[in-house]
């Protein structure tokens, strides 16, 4: 029957790989089922004979001992069946070890999956067929083996040494200790695979509507004459089905096929990195994913990436735009659940959301939401709002305080894509254009793009938070013993963590050609290059990241510069023109616009390079203690614009940076002790000047925004006012200088600029709201304005006074 198993079927995931599981040849092995099942025992020993591994289906002798090549965990004793089944099979290879200290043996836990729950196959049978957390009869597992041939998932535990369980105390305890273990791996194992066992929809709601918090709020509102008890109750129940997902196994399956043939279609391939650290974690944790949002392909995207991975694919929230006809109700499947666009004013629209989302995290339900809002129209990271982590930090502190805490973490994670499907209407929204409603036919011209190269798609999975540690570390421990639902630290918290989230996120930016070539191209004056210069820059930039890398996260593109090239000229993102003293590089103005939107996904990765090397491009040398009196007042403004993570110590990392500019040869050595621009290379002055104006157009913004603040005075404007006339400003800046680029002057980057110079201190407001600052601004403005050339200072200064 082994024979017949290993023609039959074919594990779709085999994990870890055979290679890689750490069994010792020395010793013996026996392999840990966690009940008896003949396909498994028959798989197991295909398996183990196709890979090399030591075979389960053959017993060997331990000292006089016949040692069996697998054991199984017994099935759980039955309430009306006693019986001896349930002891642990381990006593008698106990009693042989601790007779004689020279054994070992090696225990390795297999689980197996065939089909398991959330990757059922569309249809009946298959339905019936797939592993879920109730016990499988013959029947079904006959079934299974049959109809899932192609679907099985093998998960191999870490070995467990048997010897280190015996303490040379009865071996009886030493046999259900060793069980105990194993089950613990077992059910953590079904845990991170099948996630927690999903409950009817209709009974959550209707536990949801009955819940005390809505009872509550039902009972204020009837209070207040609003509306009659009984109709409050409906619209909490209606509210509830509004709401709530209906996550269909049949339909993961489903979703599952169709979308590996999108991938295929739309995609050359996607990448994922970093998932195997979040995997232990999803056994005895809540997982809270929270990726960046640039495109709608982010909700299928990373429920198929964890799919494939072996995980439970997360609950998603998604905004009730997209509960449009025939998609919403797939969504709804799928395991999205909606939610609207505010519902402040909304008191019991607002509990019934609240209690739904706690019963989610409260049953260990993994989720998915983009703390950013929506999507991402200029490439940036955008601020995280609120509202998403405020309700799972109070769902967590709600739980601990009833003492049912289990352990929540939040995973970042970076999708980068080499052509984004939405390019040209965020370039249409950037310049004032309406955001269309979302609409099945909008499906449908998406689907018209299929055909469009689009390149490749990477998942890189950053520093997860747990959220315990990070209280822990926030506020002491005493919020332990003072747990309640709505602390007054909460509302100062919750944005904290919003932005260490979103510099995890960005810490695990992928560079692409797409990107790398956007760099590079938009810093020349005209967006053009010579071939063998771009390619020299590209090579700059991949030897930053690795030496002084903006992120210890980031990933970089396989091949070199030469192929990146190409591949950015087949996705049509640049252009060639043929000289014959050698090829120049362009990007016409709509190129160059859309480029914009991939520069920016990683332009925070050289946010310190590209700061250094702008400090050279008009000043030739520079002393270590005048450039950090000259980087050190911006420095902090531009971090928290870029959201990238400040080193601990500045002064430090400039050092570190400027030996790492000179072993690339773009600074050298000053005799003074400094560091100075090479003066025989005109090469490296080139590479320098490129680097440096990736950092221009944020400076240009910061002086922009100084200039009026202070030509106007202190308490003349309100912050409003100060980033609305900045924003004019860079935007005739930009209509003069010939920069087609409409993300240069978003409001939203001003009214952020205001916030981080509040936020150090900059600035303040008086009783009426209007902005106060002293004379260390100025005098750091003028510091600052040093580092502009003095065509471009006249130019900034003369824009400012014409906006009087």
């Amino acid at each position: 029957m082994t024979r017949v198993i290993a023609a039959w079927v074919r594990p779709r995931l085999i994990e870890p790989s055979p290679d890689e599981l750490g069994i010792d040849p020395d010793l013996p092995v026996v392999y840990v089922l966690p009940r008896p099942a003949m396909s498994d025992t028959w798989l197991l020993a295909a398996l183990t004979s196709r890979h090399g591994l030591p075979a389960a289906d053959r017993p060997r002798r331990l000292a006089g001992l016949r040692l069996p090549g697998y054991l199984a965990l017994p099935l759980p004793r039955r309430r009306l069946r006693r019986s001896a089944r349930g002891e642990p099979p381990f006593e008698a290879l106990i009693e042989r070890l601790e007779a004689d200290p020279q054994l070992a043996v090696q225990l390795v836990p297999v689980s197996i999956f065939w089909g398991r729950a959330p990757g059922k196959r569309f249809g009946f049978w298959r339905m019936v067929a797939a592993d879920n957390w109730q016990l499988t009869g013959r029947l079904r597992r006959a079934l299974s083996v049959l109809v899932n041939r192609r679907s099985v998932e093998v998960h191999f535990g870490a070995p467990l040494m048997l010897r280190q369980l015996c303490d040379g105390r009865d071996p009886a305890l030493t046999n259900r200790k060793a069980a105990r273990l194993l089950r613990v791996h077992f059910r953590r194992m079904r845990t991170r695979v099948l996630g927690p066992d999903l409950s009817h929809r209709r009974t959550l709601i209707e536990g949801v509507a009955a819940s005390q918090e809505v009872g509550r709020v039902i009972d204020e509102l009837a209070g207040e004459g609003r509306h009659a008890r009984p109709r409050l109750e409906r619209r909490a129940r209606r509210y509830g089905h509004e709401i709530a997902s209906n996550m269909t196994y049949p339909v993961l399956r489903f979703m599952d096929g169709l979308l590996r043939r999108l991938w295929n279609r739309l995609y050359d391939g996607v990448d994922v990195r970093g998932l195997a650290a979040i995997k232990p974690l999803a056994e005895d944790h809540t997982l809270v994913y929270v990726p960046c949002h640039r495109s709608h392909v982010d909700y299928l995207l990373l429920s198929y990436v964890l799919y494939q991975e072996g995980l439970m694919p997360p609950h998603i929230a998604a905004g009730r735009n997209l509960n449009m006809p025939l998609i919403g109700p797939l969504l709804r499947r799928g395991g999205a659940f909606f939610l609207r666009r505010s519902f402040r004013d909304n008191r019991l629209y607002a509990t019934v959301f609240n209690e739904y989302l706690h019963r989610l995290i409260a049953r260990g339900h993994p989720l998915e939401y983009f703390m950013e809002g929506g999507r991402s129209r200029s490439g940036r990271m955008l601020p995280a709002r609120p509202g998403m982590l405020a309700m799972t930090l109070r769902s967590f502190l709600r739980s601990h305080a009833a003492g049912q805490a289990q352990p929540l973490a939040f995973v970042p994670v970076y999708i980068g894509y080499e052509r984004v499907i939405e390019g040209s209407s965020y370039q249409r929204e950037l310049r004032g254009g309406r955001k269309r409603k979302e609409t099945p036919l909008s499906l449908l011209r998406v689907l018209g793009k299929l055909r469009q190269p689009f390149g490749r798609v990477t998942v890189n999975v950053g520093e997860p938070l747990a959220v315990a540690d990070y209280l822990d570390e926030t506020l002491g421990q005493g919020w332990r013993s003072h747990a309640e639902e709505r602390p007054a630290w909460l509302g100062e918290l919750v944005p904290r963590l919003g932005e260490t989230l979103s510099r995890r996120i960005n810490a695990a930016a992928a560079l692409n050609p797409v990107n790398l070539v956007a760099l590079v191209l938009l810093a020349t004056p005209h967006h053009a290059i010579e071939e063998r210069l771009l390619e020299r820059q590209l090579a700059l930039l991949a030897a930053l990241q690795r030496r002084m890398p903006g992120a210890a996260r980031a990933s970089l593109p396989a091949g070199e510069p030469a192929e990146w090239i190409t591949q950015a000229l087949s996705l049509g993102m640049i252009q060639r023109r043929e000289q014959s003293l050698g090829d120049i590089l362009l990007a016409d103005a709509e190129q160059a616009s859309q480029l914009g939107w991939y520069r920016n996904n990683v332009l925070h990765l050289y946010a310190l390079a590209g700061l250094t090397a702008f400090a050279f491009r008009h000043q030739a040398h520079h002393q270590l203690d005048e450039l950090e009196a000259l980087l050190a007042p911006g420095w902090p403004i531009l971090a928290r614009e870029l959201m990238v993570t400040p080193p601990p110590d500045l002064r430090e990392a400039l050092v570190a940076m400027l030996d790492t500019l000179v072993e690339l040869g773009l600074l050298e050595p000053d005799a003074r002790g400094g560091w100075r621009r090479p003066d025989d290379s005109l090469e490296a002055g080139e590479s320098l000047d490129l680097l440096g104006q990736l950092m221009q157009p944020s400076l240009q913004r910061g002086y922009l925004l100084l200039a009026v603040l202070i030509h106007a005075g202190a308490g003349e404007l309100t912050a409003e006012e100060l980033a609305e006339h900045s924003r004019l400003l860079a935007e005739r800046l930009a209509l003069l200088s010939g920069l087609d680029a409409p993300e240069f002057f978003d409001t939203r980057l001003f009214v952020r600029l205001v916030e981080s110079l509040e936020l150090e201190g900059w600035l303040w407001r008086d009783p009426v709201g209007r902005l106060m600052f002293d004379e260390r601004l100025r005098e750091a403005a003028g510091r600052s304005r040093r580092m502009f050339d003095p065509a471009l200072r006249h130019r900034l200064q003369l824009i400012t006074r014409q906006g009087d």
